[in-house]
């Protein structure tokens, strides 16, 4: 085993893939069934989250970009969200000309503090954007209380079959957003879904990402070009075909990392009444260094990681909006790791990582 490397994501396919590729790539051009899987991976993914709408498109940032614009957000306006999380929920405020406004995580769950939201609402605040942070579930319920009447844009990129309650991430808020990018459980290389149960945003939505097409040829606004492509679409058609067998193996390697390294580190919470997906099965180690050389020991020994996403106010263009403290995100996000977890992982790969693990935790000194 120590001579095959252990990755830290990727999927599995099965035969729906391959069905549905082929017959994509047989009727690339026909003018009946150009865009078949493209609307029925809409229609199929919409029915399994439980929203009325979904938009197919060429990744979450997409997405979220132009979520961000059917609500109205634009220059002056502000988007409040969490300080720990990837770049693009930063970026695609600024594309809209907003300013983000960097607030901090919950010490536990590493998703976006309610009380540090509140505290930063002002009269220019015209969304708030939770992230549900490597599958785990935000506090929903105090998120929304707080955000009163100001939209809500769920960052739901990695969180395909995770749950607050009953309901399912990304149908919370006013938008949900997921990714499909190629760590992601389901996954296609690269694409993503927005979703709404607002008519208004949906067709404001569906225009932003035709390039703002209103009849042939015709566009009204500036608009982008953020459709996915029906064989990309195929193929999350398929991974959707097998989604609950994926998700409990992720569940599975949760469990079984759990049982290992649980006495040793903090690990992702099991929320109360939530369900999570356990796309990441993460540990948070004692402090930076400590965390840099057991990566780099892991990496010795072909065990692939993550390091968890920096803070966004670390980097140049966001420095200058460092406005409220985040210990959370600077404490969390400089000491988690994401472990390997593909779920083309077996127990016994898992128990290999998790001995080594244990080993680097018992003579720590020896390796730094």
């Amino acid at each position: 085993m120590e001579n095959k490397q252990i990755v830290t994501a990727g999927t599995s396919t099965g035969k729906w893939e391959e069905k549905y590729v082929r017959d994509a790539v047989k009727h690339l051009g026909d003018p009946e069934k150009f865009n078949f899987y493209i609307k029925e991976f809409e229609r199929r993914f919409a029915e399994y989250v439980g929203t009325k709408y979904a938009i197919a498109t060429v990744n979450g940032t997409g997405a979220l970009h132009v979520g961000l614009l059917a609500l109205g957000v634009g220059k002056g306006d502000e988007v409040i969200l969490p300080n720990m999380t990837y770049v693009a929920c930063a970026n695609v405020a600024t594309y809209t000309g907003a300013t983000p406004v960097f607030v901090d995580i919950d010490y536990d769950g590493w998703c976006l503090d309610p009380e540090s939201v509140k505290k930063a609402i002002t009269k220019r605040t015209k969304a708030i954007m939770p992230v549900w942070m490597y599958g785990n579930v935000p506090d929903m319920r105090k998120i929304k209380e707080v955000a009163e009447d100001i939209p809500i844009i769920e960052d739901s990129c990695p969180a395909v079959g995770s749950y607050w309650r009953n309901k399912h991430a990304g149908t919370i808020g006013d938008i949900g957003c997921f990714s499909f990018q190629g760590a992601k459980i389901l996954a296609i290389g690269e694409g993503g879904m927005l979703v709404t149960d607002n008519k208004k945003i949906y067709d404001e939505a569906k225009l932003l990402v035709d390039m703002y097409t209103t009849k042939e040829f015709w566009q009204s606004k500036i608009g982008y070009m953020y459709e996915m492509n029906n064989i990309s679409a195929a193929i999350g058609l398929g991974q959707l075909e097998h989604i609950d067998s994926l998700l409990q193996k992720k569940a599975n390697i949760y469990n079984w990392y759990a049982e290992e390294l649980q006495e040793f580190y903090p690990m992702n919470l099991k929320p109360f009444d939530c369900l999570a997906n356990y796309w990441m099965s993460s540990i948070i180690t004692p402090n930076e260094a400590y965390r840099n050389e057991l990566r780099k020991f892991l990496k010795s020994n072909n065990v692939d990681t993550r390091p968890f996403f920096y803070p966004l106010t670390m980097f140049d263009m966001y420095k200058k909006f460092k406005k409220y403290p985040t210990p959370n995100s600077y404490e969390i996000g400089l000491r988690g790791i994401n472990l390997p977890s593909t779920v083309r992982l077996s127990r016994k790969e898992v128990k290999y990582v998790a001995s080594l693990i244990k080993d680097f935790a018992t003579h720590y000194a020896n390796y730094s």
